[in-house]
């Protein structure tokens, strides 16, 4: 396995979340955009999240602390 940047790796979430959050709505309508905003909604939190978190080695395991609060 090649070597991983965790510090690299939780950016890339991080701005994964910011891209979801800019991106506009294609034109789209009814239960059609309905379903694209849900996900973009979705998106923009698990990427967020992950993005958020604090990361620590333990065990040989990659641990992330996600702050579920403010």
């Amino acid at each position: 396995m090649a070597e991983l940047d965790v510090d690299a790796f939780l950016e890339r979430f991080d701005e994964r979340a910011r891209a979801v959050k800019e991106r506009g709505v294609p034109p789209i309508e009814g239960d059609a955009r309905r379903v694209f905003i849900e996900r973009m909604k979705l998106d923009y939190m698990d990427y967020a999240l992950v993005g958020a978190a604090a990361w620590s080695l333990e065990d040989g395991h990659l641990v992330l602390r996600i702050p579920l609060s403010d």
